[in-house]
């Protein structure tokens, strides 16, 4: 049988870091995505996720420097599961997406809701 681990997100860039590793570069972002639905009592419900994400500039990853607060964007890649101790000694996990694929949608994309 074969195993599929792949995550597409289409949302809004949050926070944005630019690392350097030579010529190279890598973008730690966050996406939002919204989705609405109507409750029991039919009242209407936007759901918000943020997702952690980490681009590395590559071949499908190009112009990772024009990731910016508020730019649309649509995201490809996987999960990727990480177990830590924080400084407080807690034991914590963080899901992060490893992107394959970045595009970075026209300012003027309007995110769609269906109830």
């Amino acid at each position: 049988m074969e195993q599929i681990n792949k995550v597409e997100l289409v949302g809004v860039v949050g926070s944005v870091r630019i690392q350097h590793f030579g010529d190279k570069q890598m973008a730690r972002f966050t996406v939002v995505t919204n989705r609405a639905y109507k409750n029991r009592e039919g009242a209407p419900v936007i759901e918000t996720t943020w997702h952690n994400v980490a681009a590395f500039e590559g071949k499908y990853v190009q112009d990772v420097d024009k990731i910016e607060k508020g730019k649309p964007v649509k995201v490809q890649g996987r999960l990727q599961i990480q177990r830590y101790t924080g400084v407080d000694g807690v034991e914590r996990t963080s899901v992060d997406v490893i992107c394959s694929r970045l595009t970075i949608l026209p300012d003027d994309t309007e995110m769609q809701y269906e109830m």
